[in-house]
């Protein structure tokens, strides 16, 4: 008996020292192997000879998100380099952002795709990349300093501006229409305000802003924001959303005032509730990007600038008007997502 016992003690310390090393192999950073992670700062440590890039978005809770994640999956497989994708779970959390960077630098990565929620709150963690040698790729919003070797983004601000021509279009030129933005910290939030708020000014004297709020991108807040705004001018003739949570919290607030049509809303970004709104009419149209060509060009960027290729500050990923016209056409179903 006593021997059976020894030999059963045998077998189970030999399935335990087994499975530990199975474990072990598992949550070790294999070279070549892409993976992406998002919500939390995660993904092991660069492993000897693998390039790892680790992708820092603005948030996780919009589909343009995980359109950029798709790109840059598709990117990291071609050139055979590992990617984690994470970001904070809203556009408002700075602090967790920034959590997420120090967690990053720690592992020692090859380069790193940073999109700041805050252009100057990251800036002291961008100089310890650049101390250490790490490239770091900007995209979608840029940075207040010339830290990033470059940035993949739309140029927001003539973006904007065509947001801008396209309100002043439908609503004949004149009356008065406000703004929903997302923030005022970061890049694409202050670009995008500025681009549509200085065309108006400059090209439409007969249009008047008459508000503009901030709604951290959360359409819940931003649909509180727009009802305030119509509340509060009962003339307003329209209504620009200058990201996918700005814009479907305006297209839910003139749908719960019943203001469908009599309202012009002008959005930015995609996402399933913004093109059912444009087919059912509540949404005139909006700019979309290139969120899968922002997500594939930042991983190309990073490898070229570890390789240390030159790179261009800017990589202009593009932009498009969309609305009932031309939304079916191939152009437009190749930039926007649901």
């Amino acid at each position: 008996m006593g021997k059976k016992l020894s030999v059963f003690a045998l077998v189970l310390m030999l399935a335990a020292s087994l499975l530990s090393a199975c474990g072990n192999a598992g949550n070790g950073a294999s070279g070549g192997d892409n993976s992406s992670e998002g919500g939390s700062a995660s993904g092991g440590s660069a492993a000897e000879g693998e390039i790892y890039i680790p992708i820092i978005s603005k948030g996780f809770q919009h589909q343009f998100w995980q359109a950029v994640k798709s790109g840059a999956e598709q990117a990291g497989q071609e050139l055979g380099v590992r990617i984690t994708f994470e970001g904070p779970e809203t556009e408002s959390q700075v602090d967790k952002q920034i959590e997420m960077m120090q967690a990053a630098l720690d592992k020692k990565p090859s380069a790193i795709g940073f999109a700041a929620l805050d252009s100057q709150a990251s800036i002291p963690l961008l100089k310890k990349a650049q101390e250490n040698n790490i490239p770091v790729i900007a995209f979608d919003s840029g940075v207040e300093s010339d830290i990033p070797v470059t940035t993949a983004s739309t140029d927001n601000m003539a973006a904007s501006a065509l947001a801008a021509d396209k309100m002043a279009e439908l609503i004949g030129g004149e009356g008065k229409i406000a703004m929903v933005v997302h923030d005022q910290t970061s890049v694409t939030g202050v670009s995008r305000r500025d681009g549509f708020k200085k065309q108006i000014e400059e090209k439409y004297p007969n249009i008047q802003i008459v508000d503009i709020q901030y709604g951290g991108g959360d359409h819940l807040k931003s649909t509180d924001l727009a009802k305030a705004m119509m509340q509060a001018h009962p003339d307003l003739k329209g209504i620009f959303g200058a990201n996918e949570g700005s814009a479907v919290g305006v297209i839910n607030a003139v749908t719960e005032m019943k203001k469908e049509g009599r309202i012009v809303v002008i959005g930015f970004d995609s996402g399933k509730a913004q093109i059912d709104a444009i087919k059912n009419g509540t949404m005139a149209g909006a700019i979309t990007q290139n969120p899968v060509g922002i997500g594939y060009e930042t991983v190309k960027a990073a490898v070229a600038a570890i390789k240390g290729e030159k790179l261009e500050p800017q990589i202009d990923t593009g932009f498009y008007w969309y609305d009932k016209n031309n939304i079916d056409s191939e152009e437009i179903k190749a930039v926007i997502y649901e």
